[in-house]
This record gives structure tokens, sequence and C-alpha cells, in this order.
């Protein structure tokens, strides 16, 4: 008999709540994005979007999976004589073209916010961090590679570690924190971070909007 508590059935468990929690963001995202009810947000508070340097991608995506879907059933339906074979292809097929949708409805919905109380950093659904002002040394607006196209990396520069949340692997604001910070991520808790890059369509916009906040010694530049 397995044991369910092994290193590897566990890491297992893990992946597979990952995944579940994942797909329901998706579903989610999407049904609220199709009823388009304004953002939540509070007074004072300005959104920020990060969905132009991969909208174009996605939008290629999701045309040709449109597009796909009745080839392929006219594909399955002549050459496989499965006849379930054409249903099973069909619901694969729509949703991937809904999953693709709802990847991008999370994105939408869930932009960067600036507000009185600090920034609040999105990446899809999947990613909400908050971080004060008081906690904010310095925001720099700085348009940045990564060699990886993984959204979330965690690298070690000298002896700062940074958070990068990259978007078609770019970074376009570095947030310097005035002391070592833990945040959730998906995979769970981080090591204390000494600065978060993320990517915004207006940094600039950005900036302007973090100088008028209360925050005592938080600068932009």
């Amino acid at each position: 008999m397995v044991d369910p508590n092994t290193p590897e059935w566990v890491a297992t468990r893990g992946v597979l709540s990952r995944a579940a929690a994942l797909e329901a963001a998706m579903w989610r995202s999407l049904y609220v994005w199709a009823r388009r009810r304004p953002l939540p947000l509070a007074p004072g508070d300005e959104p920020f979007g990060y969905l132009g340097v991969v909208k174009p991608i996605l939008g290629i995506f999701i045309g040709l999976s449109i597009v796909e879907i009745p080839v392929l059933d006219l594909i399955v339906t002549h050459v496989v004589p499965w006849r379930p074979a054409r249903w099973i292809t069909l619901a694969v097929s729509v949703w991937g073209l809904l999953w693709m949708a709802g990847l991008y409805a999370s994105m939408r919905i869930h932009p960067h916010v600036v507000g009185d109380a600090g920034l609040r950093v999105r990446s899809g659904a999947g990613i909400d961090i908050r971080i004060p002002w008081s906690d904010v040394q310095a925001l720099r607006k700085r348009y940045r590679s990564l060699p990886h196209s993984r959204s979330v990396q965690i690298t070690q520069e000298g002896d700062r570690r940074v958070l990068h949340l990259a978007v078609g692997s770019q970074t376009s604001i570095d947030v310097l924190l005035r002391r070592p910070t833990t945040f959730d991520l998906p995979r769970g808790r981080s090591a204390p971070i000494d600065e978060l890059r993320l990517y915004a369509d207006d940094p600039d916009g950005l900036l302007r909007s973090a100088r008028g906040t209360p925050a005592t010694g938080t600068a932009a530049r």
C-alpha cells in the first residue's frame, strides 16, 4: 500500500491542488469579466494594467483557437471512425479556448492598484501582494528583460534577494523595500525579499500616482 505521506505524494498533491485552484480562478475570472462590472476600488485607488505586452499574443492564440475548432472537428469527423472522439476533441478544444479567455480576463480584472494605504501588486488571480507605503524605500522606473519566461522568478543579486513578477519576460518598475519581507506566492511563502520588480503598462503614471500618497519617506524616481 502506498504511503500518502511520502514526499512524492505530498508534492503531487501540492501540484494538483495548485492546478485545481488555477482552474477555478480562470473560470471565476471569466465569469466576472463577462458581467462587465466596475472594478471594486476604494476611494482614491487608481488601477494600472499590465496586459499590454502580452495582449497581442493572447489575441493571436484565441483567434487561432476559434478557427481551429471547426477545422479540427471536420477532420476528426471524417477521419476517425470512433464517434465519441469528435465530442472529446470538441470539448477539449472549447475548454482550451475558454481557458485562454479566462487567462486574459484574470489579468484584466486584477490590475495593480496604487492607493492611500500602499501598493497592491497583482499577477492574474494567483498573486495578490499588498505593500504599505511605510515598507517602501523607493519606486523606480526601469525596463528589464529576463532570460526566462516564468512569470514568477526569484534571483540573488549580491546580498539582495529580488522577486520578479514578469509579464512577457519583462518588468518596468523596481520596488525597493525598507526591510526584507516575505510574500505569499503560488508555491507558498517566499524567503525574505529585498526588492520586488513588476511590470506595468504605464510605469510613469504609476509613479506619478505614488507621489501623491501620504507615505513617509517614499521616493518615486
